[in-house]
């Protein structure tokens, strides 16, 4: 056979099969930008923003949130590393707070902890998903060093994340009568169900040589032990909250809260701090004022655009009303 007839076949072989979107054909819109288009682009997009800021930032400031740091005034030593590793010293303190003003429930408690690297790599890494939610799951070294008990038997759950789970006690009262702290339903109902099992229980758990955080009940399944679930949702920042629990009663102003705290846990070792928070909600979530200060800022600066636009189209109308009168201008200039 002639090679250039084979060549022909093969073009003809790999030849794609002919279609408007193949060849680039598919109908495509192509505006052009009148200074009308633009102008009111521009305002449909500050009348639409201003607004949303301004009830974000209204929302935000109902919000009654309080916050105390409290790793300083529980450690009455100087040596606060010895203090907090010493076993044998009762670590109870109390936190006073004073409501400014009414407070609705459901009232979140959460703690707050600052310098602390919840997103390196080498602790993001220090786990093992899918022991979470299957049963005789073989661990590599991705766990260590927590990844195995004396005898050889697996930890549930391995690794650094929850060895180091939360463990100190919040046990409010308000006008010294104790209120319950809700903490049911605290964590993401998509981690409940998809993330961890229900026929998973700890085991040998905070029993090795190093003792991390708190230690978890063993006849509980991992799914329902939620203030673990909550844990390991690692945050992407140092400075972060995670939700301890909710009070459902409602609180008003002036009333005086108590907060007992089991300062347990080692924040001091790595520099870091602890903080209680009691906070509302509204229906933007906690108190933030970023995204209202956000949508005001690109409101107004759209509105500002869309105004210079408009007095600068009503000053060189002339030059605006044939669209092509600059690319002329710059051939003429040439």
């Amino acid at each position: 056979m002639d090679p250039s007839e084979l060549d022909g076949e093969s073009r003809k072989i790999n030849k794609p099969k002919y279609s408007k979107f193949t060849q680039q054909e598919l109908p495509a819109c192509k505006p052009l930008l009148t200074p009308g288009i633009v102008i009111t682009a521009f305002s449909l997009i500050g009348v639409l923003f201003v607004p949303i800021g301004i009830a974000s930032l209204f929302a935000s400031q109902q919000i009654v949130e309080l916050v105390d740091r409290y790793d300083i005034s529980c450690v009455p030593v100087d040596d606060k590393i010895g203090f907090i590793q010493n076993s044998n010293i009762d670590k109870t303190c109390t936190v006073n707070l004073t409501v400014p003003k009414y407070m609705k429930s459901p009232i979140h408690v959460y703690y707050q902890i600052s310098n602390f690297y919840q997103n390196h790599r080498r602790y993001v890494k220090s786990r093992n998903d899918k022991q979470l939610l299957y049963k005789n799951v073989h661990l590599g070294i991705e766990c260590d060093p927590e990844s195995h008990a004396a005898g050889g038997a697996p930890i549930v759950p391995c690794g650094l994340v929850a060895w180091s789970l939360f463990n100190d006690t919040y046990t409010v009262k308000v006008n010294g009568e104790t209120v319950e702290v809700n903490k049911k339903d605290i964590a993401w109902k998509s981690d409940k169900n998809n993330k961890f099992g229900n026929d998973i229980y700890p085991s040998n758990f905070q029993k090795g040589s190093l003792i991390g955080g708190a230690k978890l009940n063993e006849s509980i399944p991992l799914s329902e032990q939620e203030d673990l679930i909550v844990w390991m949702r690692t945050a992407a920042l140092p400075t972060f909250r995670k939700l301890y629990g909710r009070i459902e009663k409602d609180i008003m102003a002036n009333d005086n809260i108590t907060v007992v705290i089991q300062n347990n846990y080692n924040t001091y070792s790595i520099g870091g701090s602890k903080a209680v928070v009691l906070s509302t909600a509204s229906w933007i979530g906690g108190r933030n004022n970023f995204i209202g200060i956000t949508y005001l800022t690109v409101g107004g600066l759209c509105l500002s655009l869309a105004l210079g636009f408009t007095i600068l189209y009503m000053v060189k109308r002339s030059y605006f009303q044939d669209p092509w009168r600059p690319l002329v201008h710059v051939m003429e200039q040439r």
